[in-house]
């Protein structure tokens, strides 16, 4: 049985939860709705503010399905009552970042600035010149969101130049040394 697959996810008050026809998911709160489809073979039941989720079988197949079947439907309640959210770090030498209108202008050692448009349902805050935080309700595209953001520039092992996630250790290499004689 799936450790993950058989814990209740607890509905905090504020978010109300909708099970359609085909597994069609609608959870709304205060930071938003989302809706997703799950797989029609998995059973949610919902009692009060408590919600398990059931496989009809011991098949590999629902076995695969029960873990990541209750761990989307646990972000989706754990997104629109709370959020997600990434921290970018932004190193090097006159490497900046800002946020104009709805655009995160980013000066990273480019003869030119890269701008990144903020896509909806995805919140961009710059809270110091070398700090981006990405939130949302959604936790697939806030994570999707952020690599692409860290795509622009990849941190490189020698200086540790780049933007990195804040929780993120750079390995760092050792560079040339001098030519001895």
């Amino acid at each position: 049985m799936s450790r993950i697959g058989r814990m209740p996810i607890t509905v905090p008050a504020g978010v109300e939860v909708n099970v359609a026809a085909g597994n069609v998911v609608t959870v709304k709160g205060p930071k938003g709705t989302l809706v997703q489809n799950l797989h029609g073979d998995m059973i949610i039941e919902q009692e009060g503010n408590i919600i398990h989720v059931k496989r009809p079988s011991d098949s590999k197949e629902h076995t695969a399905l029960h873990g990541m079947t209750r761990a989307l439907l646990h972000n989706m309640v754990v997104g629109v009552s709370e959020g997600f959210k990434k921290e970018l770090e932004v190193n090097g030498v006159g490497y900046r970042v800002a946020k104009e209108g709805k655009n995160l202008v980013m000066n990273i050692g480019f003869s030119h600035q890269v701008i990144v448009p903020e896509i909806d349902g995805i919140t961009i805050d710059v809270p110091s010149a070398n700090k981006i935080v990405i939130s949302g309700p959604d936790k697939q595209k806030v994570g999707q969101f952020a690599a692409e953001v860290r795509e622009k520039r990849p941190p490189e092992p020698y200086k540790g130049k780049g933007i990195k996630y804040a929780d993120e250790v750079i390995r760092r290499k050792v560079g040339k040394t001098g030519a001895k004689k």
